[in-house]
């Protein structure tokens, strides 16, 4: 097994990947796939932070990192977000997602990056220093300000950079998808059934 920078030549085995393990799991389907696909394009996108996990001549795992914004009301701030990352069905519990995100944090810190935030399971995320944004007056956009949102979380390396004031996180504008634009992105996939599931956002 080894980490190493995503290529070219990953990048539909990347797709294939993060579907087929984001499917059906949050909502009927998957758009996670959609937006790694186009993320590379875009400008919000951290080449240097997309790093693939290598086993035996195959990818099983792959992560992202990009740039949003904190919105402060009277000014806005690049904030780096971590995700979508993905690990093979067949490879998960086994320590691969942690040591992607731990190596990639290590770098992103390296590259004096300030802080990363990332919209997660809170127990799983914990054991890499993130906390709770609201802790730091930052909000998920969409969420209510007055609660906190234990799954929108933050890892700073250097608090200073952080305002002193109430922000509102954004994600980079290639994170807002269209389902139809979706199916039809999908049609050069193997077939996949949406199945409305248990534990699914219910929102969605």
């Amino acid at each position: 097994m080894k980490i190493r920078l995503e290529t070219e030549k990953d990048f539909l085995k990347v797709e294939k990947l993060v579907r087929n393990s984001f499917w059906n799991v949050y909502r009927p389907g998957a758009f996670e796939h959609y937006i790694v696909h186009h993320l590379r394009n875009d400008e919000s996108f951290i080449k240097n932070l997309a790093y693939v996990i290598e086993c035996d001549g195959e990818i099983r795992g792959h992560i992202n990192y990009s740039v949003g914004f904190i919105d402060y009301g009277d000014e806005e701030t690049d904030a780096v977000v971590l995700g979508p990352i993905a690990i093979d069905n067949d490879y998960q519990n086994m320590g691969w997602g942690s040591k992607l995100i731990s190596y990639t944090l290590d770098l992103a810190k390296s590259e004096n990056i300030p802080f990363v935030c990332v919209i997660g399971d809170e127990n799983y995320y914990h054991r890499f220093g993130f906390e709770s944004a609201s802790k730091y007056n930052i909000f998920l956009e969409g969420t209510d300000t007055n609660d906190e949102c234990p799954f929108f979380m933050i890892r700073i390396f250097d608090e200073s950079k952080l305002k002193n004031k109430q922000g509102i996180f954004h994600n980079p504008d290639v994170f807002d998808v269209d389902e139809g634009d979706v199916d039809d992105f999908d049609r050069q996939f193997e077939f996949k059934e949406k199945l409305v599931l248990e534990g699914q956002l219910k929102e969605l």
